[in-house]
């Protein structure tokens, strides 16, 4: 393999119902700063029905210098082998020497065939990326259940592919005055290799934001101990505007749903607040919230791993301060 000729970082623009998902912004935001780097351009693949083309200008306003837009009745909807043949030729063609994707449902499906048909690596799961002196893509990511955490390098194989979860990065602010070029390309597709189709789709319905979106998270551990103190939280949280999320322990004590844990196992998340009442604050927990803006830990255990990454720490029984808490505020809302 000639890697000199390899280069520009792709981020593929994952889209659900027409809509581009945060994590494509996030990751555009991270490529923009290897690219600087590397002294290259950013483009992002956005693959989609018809609908999808009036969302091509958002990807530039984030940070892309280019997308290459397909648009294909077999790209409405995501299945493995369409957009595995349609990726598999963009790469082909345009010989990217770095390709991102979300660590999302579609991201951990799609990336490891990819990899396998380019003939490449992936690392999945990363939690940073890095340039190194000789413009290697230095791909680092949690391993032996987070206790050690591995840097690996691509080096022989073009493109250099990874995984990132959504929330692990940040994405730039939206600039309209950013100017892009948009490929229109055309996917030479091997409809014999189609085995799948979706015949229908049925979405789950739910009240509750998705607690990567969410500016406010009020987050229990093995600490909260029961259902009840659960609900408890719940009341807390809607006073707050905020979401109930949680650590492994609860989810794995069946208190919670786990759509909303925490950590290496779970989500990443970044909101503007974060409430860990009664979690200790093991690595893989940490892992996940620790680029929240502000995080406020309650524990019985002052020495607790969480006291030492917040930036307030309460001592205590979290079963009488989140009533407590929850008290003070409906005063205060009155």
């Amino acid at each position: 393999m000639n890697k000199s000729e390899y280069k520009n970082v792709f981020v593929f623009a994952e889209q659900r119902d027409g809509n581009i998902q945060g994590v494509a912004f996030e990751l555009l935001g991270k490529a923009r700063d290897l690219a600087n780097q590397l002294q290259e351009e950013v483009y992002a693949i956005l693959l989609g029905g018809k609908d999808i083309e009036q969302k091509a200008e958002s990807l530039i306003a984030f940070g892309a210098d280019r997308v290459i837009l397909a648009t294909e009745k077999e790209l409405e909807q995501y299945t493995t082998e369409t957009y595995a043949q349609a990726i598999c030729q963009i790469v082909n063609d345009y010989k990217p020497s770095i390709l991102l994707l979300g660590a999302t449902t579609i991201g951990r499906d799609l990336g490891p065939r990819l990899s396998a048909r380019l003939t490449t690596g992936l690392t999945a799961d990363c939690t940073k990326l890095e340039i190194s002196e000789e413009k290697e893509l230095l791909m680092t990511r949690p391993a032996f259940g987070g206790n050690l955490m591995a840097t690996i390098i691509c080096s022989d194989h073009r493109p250099q592919m990874s995984t990132v979860r959504p929330g692990v990065m940040k994405a730039m602010e939206k600039d309209e005055t950013r100017k892009g070029k948009i490929d229109r390309v055309t996917i030479n597709f091997n409809k014999s290799k189609f085995k799948v189709r979706i015949i229908e789709t049925v979405k789950e319905k739910s009240d509750m934001i998705d607690i990567t979106e969410a500016k406010i998270l009020v987050s229990g551990g093995r600490g909260v101990g029961t259902e009840k103190g659960f609900e408890s939280m719940e009341e807390l949280a809607k006073l707050l505007n905020a979401e109930v999320a949680a650590s492994r322990a609860a989810v794995d004590a069946g208190l919670i749903d786990h759509d909303r844990q925490v950590g290496q196992t779970g989500k990443t998340v970044r909101p503007d607040l974060y409430f860990a009442f009664g979690i200790s604050g093991a690595i893989q927990h940490i892992a996940g919230m620790e680029e929240s803006e502000f995080i406020v830990a309650i524990n019985k255990d002052r020495y607790a791993p969480i006291m030492q990454i917040a930036d307030l720490g309460i001592v205590g029984d979290v079963r009488k301060i989140i009533p407590a808490l929850t008290e003070r505020l409906k005063g205060l809302k009155k």
